[in-house]
């Protein structure tokens, strides 16, 4: 008795290059996944390092208001460079008219770190209000 022939061949190979694929975009998909994880870190990083850049300047600010209460600092606003931020520090006056307190001077401090531009640009700012 003989059988006749069987054409299934190569069934393995349609299995395997199945599977290969199926592995290739999972790998792929680690990848971005992995590197968006890095680069969202490494923004994180960035932003408090901004913020804290932000903070030195409204120190510098108030430090220099309290020095001569009359003016806000020269010239307004004020730029420079702190561990390779754009710290610009402006300051505004107004006067304020309260019951029986008349023409008290109302000084409001606003710092701004940025660096960097597009997608990986990071900026902070911080402000503060005082009397004098």
């Amino acid at each position: 008795m003989t059988r006749p022939p069987i054409f299934q061949q190569g069934f393995a190979a349609v299995a395997a290059v199945f599977l290969v694929v199926g592995l290739a975009a999972l790998g792929a998909f680690m990848l971005s996944f992995s590197n968006t994880q890095q680069l969202t870190s490494a923004q994180d990083v960035q932003g408090s390092r901004a913020y804290w850049a932000a903070r030195a300047g409204l120190g510098w600010g108030l430090a220099s208001l309290k020095a001569n209460p009359t003016v806000c600092p020269a010239p307004n606003p004020r730029n420079f460079v702190l561990d390779g931020f754009t710290v610009e520090v402006n300051c505004t006056s107004s006067v304020y008219s309260d019951a029986g307190v008349n023409n008290v001077p109302i000084y409001r401090v606003v710092s701004r770190a940025s660096q960097g531009a597009g997608a990986a640009a990071v900026e902070r700012s911080v402000s503060a209000s005082v009397e004098f």
